[in-house]
Formats: structure tokens, C-alpha cells, sequence
């Protein structure tokens, strides 16, 4: 295995282990998890591209009483057995990953239409330069599916009524909604500012409910720092104190 660094999450409530040189989870990955909320017992989660695992560590943190299962689906090996072995130091037997490609057939004991929540940070790249770190390509840039067929597949993997939680560049809300279109219903969008100064949202969280006919909704923008570099309440709330986006 890689050389590898041990991190905290959630002003170290959760602990993480990533590589030193690679793919290491961003405050992109918080904000995800936070938009999850409301699970109920004996649900289950699905985490395609899980990288490090720090979207389902959080997760697992925020709902460690509720008596869930999480999945996460990564694949690059050493990412996977970094999660793994993160997942068991924080006494998080209800989370496993799982080394394999989403665009090959699914590993045994997983089926579609079966998740109640599926949660994803997909590649933010089709077309920009590939990282020389073949970690961080591999995590940013779309080799074996595009974003739209990394959508396809996780709408899939849903059980009716199931939702779906997304982060990715602003400039790919489009293609997004596509992919979501006359699938699911129920769309929040939440664009994401860096700092206040910025006129162009960077990012934008997405959730979506399958099946459903409910309008899209368009949210307040959330911005993560103020004009000093400090955390401002909300994102202080959600980062370092765990507290869930409530829509």
C-alpha cells in the first residue's frame, strides 16, 4: 500500500486515512453528506466513487444509532482499502467498500432498485488535461462512463421513491438535469460559493427523489468562507460540527 496520512473529519470526530500522494478528500465531501438527512432505521446507502470514504464516514458519524448499511463502491483498489481500514478504526462495522468498476456488472450481493439513498461525488472532467498523479485522474476525469451514464447508474441502483445526492461544477447542471430529466422529480439546487467576492458559483449540490413529479427548487446560495478565509456559521456548522443541510 501506498504511504498514507492520518486526517480528521467533523473536527475529528471521524478518522481517515489517505494516501500522501493521490486522490485526498476535499470540504467538497462534507457539504455532500450534509445534504443527506431524515434516514430512517434499517435504511441503506450507497456511496458510487467513494474515493477516501469520507462522504460515508460522515455519514456513518451523523447516523451511527440508526442502524443502517453503507456501501461504498470505489475503483481504485488502494483507495478502497485505505476506506476499509478508516471505516474499521472508527468502529464503523455497517460500512464496507467495495473495489469495482461501475461500468462493469455488479459485484455479488449488490442489486439494482435496492438503495434507499445513493449519495455521489462524481468525476468533475471530461475533456480538461488529465493530473500526472494517475490517483487524482483517475478521481477527476471520466475514462469508462460519462457523467450522464454515472447518473444512469446510480438512478438505477435507487428503490422507488429512493434519492439521489450529488456535488459537481457548476457549469455541469445542465448535463446533470438531463440526466435526471422524467426520472426523478423533486430536484433542490444549491449553488456553492467559495468566497463572497465570486460572481459564478463553483459548485452546486444537487438532490433529486426518483419517480417523483415535484417541481425543482432552487436554493439560497451558500457561501464557505468570509472575506478573512474563516469558515462563515453555516459552513462552520456543517464542517466542523456535523450538522446536516436542511432544505
Amino acid at each position: 500500500m501506498q504511504n498514507y496520512s492520518q486526517d480528521y473529519l467533523l473536527d475529528k470526530k471521524v478518522k481517515i486515512f489517505q494516501p500522501l500522494d493521490g486522490y485526498r478528500a476535499s470540504t467538497d465531501a462534507v457539504f455532500l453528506s450534509a445534504l443527506l438527512s431524515g434516514v430512517k432505521p434499517h435504511e441503506k446507502i450507497l456511496d458510487v466513487g467513494s474515493g477516501t470514504g469520507a462522504i460515508s464516514l460522515c455519514l456513518a458519524e451523523r447516523f451511527k444509532n440508526k442502524n443502517i448499511s453503507i456501501t461504498g463502491l470505489e475503483i481504485q483498489p488502494e483507495l478502497a482499502e485505505l476506506s476499509n481500514i478508516s471505516a474499521k478504526e472508527n468502529g464503523f462495522d455497517f460500512v464496507k467498500f467495495i473495489n469495482t468498476d461501475i461500468a462493469a456488472p455488479l459485484p455479488d450481493g449488490l442489486q439494482f432498485c435496492s438503495f434507499n439513498h445513493v449519495i455521489s461525488n462524481p468525476p468533475y472532467a471530461l475533456l480538461d488535461m488529465p493530473s500526472p498523479n494517475k490517483s487524482k485522474a483517475t478521481a477527476h476525469n471520466f475514462s469508462t462512463l460519462s457523467l450522464f451514464e454515472w447518473i444512469g447508474f446510480c438512478i438505477k441502483m435507487l428503490a422507488p421513491q429512493g434519492k439521489l445526492y450529488l456535488i459537481n461544477r457548476a457549469e455541469a447542471l445542465d448535463d446533470i438535469l438531463f440526466a435526471l430529466h422524467k426520472k426523478t422529480g423533486n430536484i433542490h439546487v444549491i449553488p456553492l460559493f467559495s468566497k463572497p467576492e465570486q460572481t459564478q458559483a463553483k459548485r452546486v449540490l444537487i438532490s433529486a427523489q426518483k419517480d417523483s413529479k415535484a417541481p425543482l427548487v432552487i436554493h439560497p446560495s451558500i457561501v464557505i468562507h468570509n472575506d478573512d478565509g474563516q469558515y462563515t456559521p453555516l459552513s462552520h456548522r456543517v464542517l466542523r460540527l456535523g450538522e446536516p443541510l436542511d432544505l
